[in-house]
């Protein structure tokens, strides 16, 4: 892997979420949900709502990488889930920071598409191999990005954090 990194930072951020925004404007796409990848996608998510001026924002927990270029075989979606009731004409944007190997997407974008009238992606970033093509990209690149948000170290440790799943 190079040690080139796509770095993001927070003034940039701003530009590259209202791009998006602008994006799924222009194409005419109105959603009544978007559903946020965590971790993430929360920041995509929250800054398009305020854009798009959709306000149900629900949030999908997955787990699939565990550091840089390191992830579980398969992705996994953890609890509390999602409840699509009444929604089969409903129109979903899933909002991620990155579509990297596409595996969590792909995922969450087939347990959604199972269930509401439409699915529509929108990411910061796509590498190249990514499994999803999304609808809406702010930026294709194939180097690991920094993202604000993710570059500076925890200030709790793992193994300082208090870790357990809550199931609903």
């Amino acid at each position: 892997m190079s040690d080139e990194r796509e770095v993001l930072d927070y003034a940039n951020y701003g530009t590259a979420v209202r791009d998006l925004a602008t994006m799924v404007a222009e194409d005419g796409y109105r959603p009544e949900m978007i559903l946020a990848i965590a971790r993430g996608g929360l920041f995509v998510a929250g800054s398009l709502g305020y854009s798009l001026s959709v306000k149900n924002i629900y949030v999908m927990n997955c787990e699939y990488y565990t550091g840089v270029d390191e992830r579980l075989p398969v992705p996994v979606m953890l609890p509390p889930y999602v409840d699509f009731v009444d929604m089969d004409d409903a129109k979903v944007l899933i909002a991620d920071d990155v579509a990297d190997t596409g595996h969590t997407l792909k995922m969450v974008h087939d347990h959604c598409s199972e269930r509401v009238g439409e699915v529509r992606s929108a990411v910061l970033y796509e590498k190249s191999h990514s499994l999803v093509k999304c609808e809406y990209v702010w930026k294709r690149t194939d180097q690991w990005i920094n993202f604000p948000w993710s570059t500076e170290p925890p200030v709790v440790s793992a193994e300082d954090a208090r870790h357990r799943v809550i199931d609903a």
